[in-house]
């Protein structure tokens, strides 16, 4: 009986496992993932598989058959359709939680670079597809038909299961794991997709993410608000520092806070909720920023943001695109902003440009979410300045992507696509009436300035979308139409694509001065310019540009383990014709600090506590994170994956004062980028604010 029960055992089912554990090491070797976590993801992937292949012992035969063929292609299908959207998007998806998200978008739009991705990654996708298929086929052959002992095998299957899991747990929790992200944490999070893919694999990112959706996230121990931490960038002098101030020197005004008048330590008493009281102390714990000389430079001025699809700064330049050279030259000049990637490209980088806060690294869409919950968002500059007046109006030449139709009229602005709005817009067209793609951005300002000219103050938002991916003479209209102004550069073809199709926003911002000078109000109008993300899916554009090496085979798959991050170098603009002279700002910054700095410019009342971002103008020093969650500051820099602290050139540090200064701003770290997903979470802004 026990050698009958051995025998069903070893049968066609136990292949499930096999193909598991296959995938997920093909997958990492595909990927070029960390092979060090190969203890955790193949003990839990094996153990999945023989979880599934217990329950095939209790299915007939046929109905196993069935079951397990489509297991297998659908769990070998799931492997390709993250290898590619890691290709296209930069990012693994959780995808039951992605499943809206996907619905709601226009995944037509992306059709060609699916295509492209499909033709360079045929070899993965041949050994992740075809293989697990032929094994399971091979494998029927040694089907057993002893009904009276199948679920017996089932059930003994299923304690191994148990048992490996169990193996796979203790691996998890006990294992010598180091660094800023462990399995432990990871396992217990829903966030951080792409490390919970690396080190637990993308079965059991998968199962997480089910697990989560049926019975939440694990409450997180975030310890005790540290009041050290803030201190460590608010650039306040201590008692002692101000006691060796020489006579001499002219003492600085006695500038305010931009802080609003908030009892923080009465709410974290009458918390509704953990993260609610957390989310007081932590504010509570912090500094605020000081108003400058520069607060209230452009007050009372019509505003005019725009965010840039796809947008690099090293594509400016003096001849080609003199427009943008002027406004980045003779505005507010950034040197050194960065437009780091975080989830979901796109609307996680207008998320940073418009709220000041970090997206959550997971599902579900934290700007789309704001707009399904209503969430109260007092802070973007739409709903700013709709308090004092303004007209509000945003314009986006698309269908409705990522829900914009609930989540910026949400910002506090008049929405305008092309659907789902109640003044939806009109494409342009060719001669056959067929709409161009992309749209043109030129085309976009030409259509919609008579809409708000003449309704001062206004504040204007343009999402474009000329800049959009791929980058070719075939795929995009854009590029096509400007072939012969970039037909002599020394650059390859998708390169000069890339630089074509932006062109329309150079045209585009031309055309906008021009008509702001011809209606008399280009000098009391603030132009706001910043991308949602470099092109990420071409870093070899980005290296042709800049003329130098950026360590693109790491970042490929957005391993920023070694990559040089200046590959985020981009370009902001802040400036208006009033200007005399242009203002240059040496400190590192990102996008979560446009919202607090435009704020102090235009003079707004605003609580610089409960951002992500920094008034880049203020004496407190911006963090720049990135989407692993390493970081860059005025005094160095943090490499979140070999745990060193790089100190800026000049900054001069003992090891014990490195030390603390690294912990200070981790900590930071962790709570800047989790605050806009527990903000969007308990609406805390209506519970402190409203």
């Amino acid at each position: 009986m026990k050698d009958k029960i051995l025998h069903h055992i070893c049968n066609w089912r136990m292949i499930i496992p096999v193909i598991f554990l296959y995938l997920e090491i093909v997958f990492h070797l595909y990927m070029k993932l960390d092979m060090a976590y190969f203890p955790v993801f193949a003990i839990m992937s094996f153990a999945i598989g023989m979880f599934v292949s217990g329950i095939l012992y209790f299915l007939p035969l046929k109905a196993a058959i069935t079951a397990g063929a489509a297991v297998t292609v659908i769990t070998a299908a799931i492997f390709v359709i993250e290898c590619i959207c890691r290709d296209i998007l930069q990012q693994y998806y959780q995808i039951f939680s992605a499943i809206d998200t996907a619905a709601g978008n226009r995944l037509t739009d992306y059709s060609s670079a699916v295509i492209q991705s499909v033709s360079e990654n045929a070899a993965g996708i041949l050994l992740m597809l075809a293989v697990p298929v032929v094994l399971l086929i091979i494998s029927f052959k040694y089907s057993g038909n002893e009904e009276n002992i199948r679920k017996a095998a089932g059930i003994i299957v299923l304690c191994f299961a148990l048992l490996i899991y169990l193996a796979g747990y203790a691996v998890i929790t006990y294992g010598p794991w180091k660094g800023d992200f462990t399995p432990s944490m990871l396992y217990r999070t829903d966030t951080n997709t792409d490390d919970q893919v690396e080190q637990l694999g993308v079965i059991t990112m998968l199962r997480i993410n089910i697990r989560n959706e049926i019975f939440g996230v694990p409450e997180t121990d975030r310890g005790e608000v540290s009041d050290s931490a803030s201190e460590a960038v608010s650039g306040e002098k201590d008692a002692d520092a101000e006691e060796n101030v020489t006579a001499e020197a002219e003492p600085e005004p006695d500038y305010p806070y931009n802080v609003l008048d908030i009892d923080l330590k009465s709410y974290a008493q009458n918390a509704s909720s953990s993260n609610s009281k957390w989310l007081s102390e932590y504010f509570d714990s912090v500094v605020p920023t000081r108003q400058n000389e520069y607060t209230g430079m452009f007050e009372g001025y019509n505003v005019i943001f725009i965010t840039a699809e796809g947008f690099s700064g090293y594509m400016i330049d003096p001849e080609l695109t003199p427009t943008l050279y002027r406004m980045s030259h003779e505005g507010f000049v950034f040197p050194n902003f960065y437009s780091t990637l975080h989830f979901t490209s796109t609307s996680g980088g207008e998320f940073q440009n418009l709220t000041g806060l970090y997206p959550k690294a997971g599902f579900p869409v934290s700007m789309t979410e704001t707009g399904e919950q209503g969430t109260y968002l007092p802070f973007t500059l739409a709903n700013q300045l709709n308090r004092k007046g303004y007209t509000s109006i945003g314009y986006h030449f698309n269908q409705n992507m990522y829900g914009r139709e609930l989540s910026h009229p949400n910002l506090g602005m008049e929405w305008r696509q092309f659907t789902e709005c109640s003044r939806p817009l009109s494409a342009e067209v060719n001669s056959s009436g067929n709409a161009y793609w992309p749209q043109s951005d030129n085309y976009m300002i030409e259509q919609t300035f008579d809409d708000y000219k003449d309704s001062q103050p206004f504040n204007i938002y343009y999402l474009t979308i000329s800049g959009h991916l791929p980058y070719g003479f075939s795929s995009s209209q854009m590029a096509s139409r400007n072939r012969e102004a970039v037909e002599d550069l020394p650059y390859s073809e998708t390169t000069k694509a890339y630089i074509a199709a932006n062109l329309e926003l150079e045209k585009g911002l031309t055309t906008l001065i021009n008509d702001l000078e011809e209606a008399g109000i280009a000098d009391n109008t603030l132009i706001v310019m910043a991308p949602d993300h470099i092109p990420y899916s071409d870093i070899d554009v980005l290296e042709e540009l800049a003329g130098r090496s950026f360590n693109s085979e790491s970042l490929e798959n957005l391993d920023e383990k070694s990559v040089d991050t200046d590959v985020y170098k981009n370009t902001l603009i802040i400036w208006s014709a009033s200007m005399e002279q242009p203002v240059q700002v040496d400190k590192p910054c990102s996008q979560v600090d446009i919202l607090p700095t435009v704020s102090n410019l235009l003079g707004l009342e605003y609580d610089s506590r409960m951002m992500a971002g920094t008034d880049v103008m203020s004496e407190t020093d911006p963090i720049v994170i990135f989407f692993s969650t390493s970081w860059l500051t005025e005094r160095g820099s943090y490499n979140r994956y070999t745990g060193g602290f790089t100190p800026a050139e000049g900054e001069n540090m003992s090891q014990e004062e490195q030390d603390a200064y690294v912990e200070n701003i981790k900590y930071i770290v962790d709570c800047r980028l989790d605050m806009g997903a527990m903000i969007i979470e308990e609406d805390y802004y209506r519970q402190v604010l409203e």
